[in-house]
């Protein structure tokens, strides 16, 4: 039987271009189908999670968020199809679980899928009992308290902060290797919560050190181990899930004790040459993890793991040959396009404005029709002040998707921009290659010319006034 499993990550709204259109209904995850072959098809297969929410055609929301699609790329090895890719919930149950028919198990507390077999009244069955290391008994682990480990003397420290620490059970062979940055390693792992709650499972783990795979505290252990050798390892939760954890299993804060075994080191293998229906398969959990890092706002993490997916996903090989078929070609392409939505949306978050308006050029480049990338860059280009170009990315957005409320408050916003533009331009001074380099005198707005009767005028008038009227008293006096 086919086992899927994977960390149930909260849930996350797909991506759209704009801020003025109503949110739609945000969709469950779809697990990532683990492969059921070794070799290639068993490389970077993930543990902590493999998830995103649904995301399929073009949507405009209040705030952009990344896309990811509703299933997992076609498993040829497993044999498993993946379903409709814009899925509507029926029943409280998703079109994509509902083609796969996997049925949620009780399985150390994760959300675990397993596909039947023809007969659906497949019993369900709890795998926390079955410890990948049987010789080592899961409460000999915690026989002290994770407080009481951080001090033990017979532990070692990984870090110097001793947030991380090591217990050798069993050490390598003499002479054995230690893996180094860059090369690609498998490991047999199971780790729990102080309270025994297995949270992680994987007898043939396989990851890059380095490329942001697996949690940070497995990347160091895994450095300091020797092939063969077996270890416990306690991590502070600052090297693992932190201040948000992981829904639904490892809550905030929480630190985690793994048991590993190194099972092999070798060299990272060429992507290019690799054929490209596992390149498809390692760029989208590439992008996946991505989506991870970008719902928990590690916009910096998500980049990254954004860039490394386009990296694989690509159809040239390494030898210049082009063997690929058209449908190749074409979902290549159309993974290209997420991937690059995505990255662009994170450079967004990271105020990196000049990034993400070169992001949405390779969108079009690829997909000149992609509403999300014109509605990006014209927006970009609105906010440059290149007010020309946006207004044609604009109205080619509103020609394919007239409906959108979002694009037409953005196009009214550039006719405001447009419209103040020209009226500063009527009052601006005219250039200094028009009127020299003195142009100090024409930007000194000149003096008003003063109209009426002057003070000194009318003080006067009253002073012969008041003398006259003085005069004429005396004179009646006399008189």
């Amino acid at each position: 039987m086919q086992m899927v499993s994977m960390a149930f990550c909260s849930e996350m709204e797909t991506e759209p271009c704009c801020e003025e259109h109503d949110n739609p209904a945000v969709e469950p995850a779809a697990p990532e189908v683990r492969e059921a072959s070794s070799g290639l098809a068993d490389r970077y297969s993930h543990t902590e999670l493999t998830c995103g929410p649904s995301e399929e055609g073009v949507k405009l929301q209040r705030t952009e968020q990344v896309e990811t699609e509703s299933c997992a790329t076609e498993n040829k090895n497993a044999g498993i199809k993946s379903p409709p890719s814009d899925p509507e919930k029926e029943g409280g149950e998703t079109a994509c679980n509902k083609q796969r028919k996997l049925k949620k198990t009780n399985s150390w507390k994760m959300v675990r899928f397993q596909d039947p077999s023809a007969d659906d009244n497949v019993p369900e069955r709890d795998s926390s009992a079955e410890s990948l290391f049987p010789e080592y008994a899961i409460e000999a682990w915690t026989s002290s308290a994770f407080k009481e480990l951080r001090t033990a003397e017979d532990w070692q420290d990984i870090t110097e902060d001793r947030l991380l620490r090591k217990n050798v059970l069993e050490p390598g062979a003499p002479h054995a290797l230690r893996p180094t940055w860059g090369q690609e390693v498998t490991v047999k792992m199971q780790c729990v919560l102080e309270d025994l709650t297995v949270v992680e499972k994987d007898c043939n783990l396989v990851f890059v050190i380095g490329e942001g795979d697996v949690t940070e505290a497995l990347e160091e252990c895994v450095l300091s181990m020797q092939k063969g050798e077996i270890t416990l390892l306690l991590a502070d939760s600052h090297y693992a899930y932190g201040l948000l954890g992981r829904e639904p299993d490892i809550p905030a804060w929480a630190p985690l004790l793994y048991q590993l075994q190194l099972l092999d080191i070798r060299e990272k293998p060429d992507l290019l040459t690799l054929p490209i229906a596992d390149r498809i398969r390692i760029g989208n959990q590439k992008r996946e993890r991505g989506n991870f890092h970008f719902q928990r706002e590690e916009y910096s993490k998500a980049a990254r793991a954004y860039c490394m997916g386009l990296d694989v996903l690509t159809t040239s090989s390494r030898d210049g040959s082009d063997g690929t078929v058209e449908e190749e070609v074409e979902e290549v392409r159309d993974y290209r396009v997420k991937c690059l939505n995505n990255l662009a949306t994170t450079q967004l978050k990271l105020e990196q404005n000049d990034e993400a308006l070169h992001s949405s050029r390779e969108v079009l480049a690829v997909d000149p029709n992609n509403v999300k990338a014109l509605f990006r860059m014209g927006k970009l280009l609105s906010d440059k002040g290149e007010y020309k170009e946006a207004m044609e990315v604009l109205k080619k957005a509103l020609k394919l998707e007239p409906a959108t409320k979002a694009i037409h408050v953005e196009l009214s916003k550039l006719v405001k921009r447009q419209s103040a533009g020209k009226d500063g331009q009527e009052w601006k001074a005219k250039p200094a290659e028009i009127l020299g380099d003195n142009i100090t005198p024409f930007l000194i707005p000149p003096k008003k010319k003063q109209y009426g009767i002057s003070w000194k005028f009318i003080l006067g008038a009253l002073v012969v006034a008041l003398g006259s009227l003085l005069t004429s008293t005396i004179l009646t006096a006399r008189n």
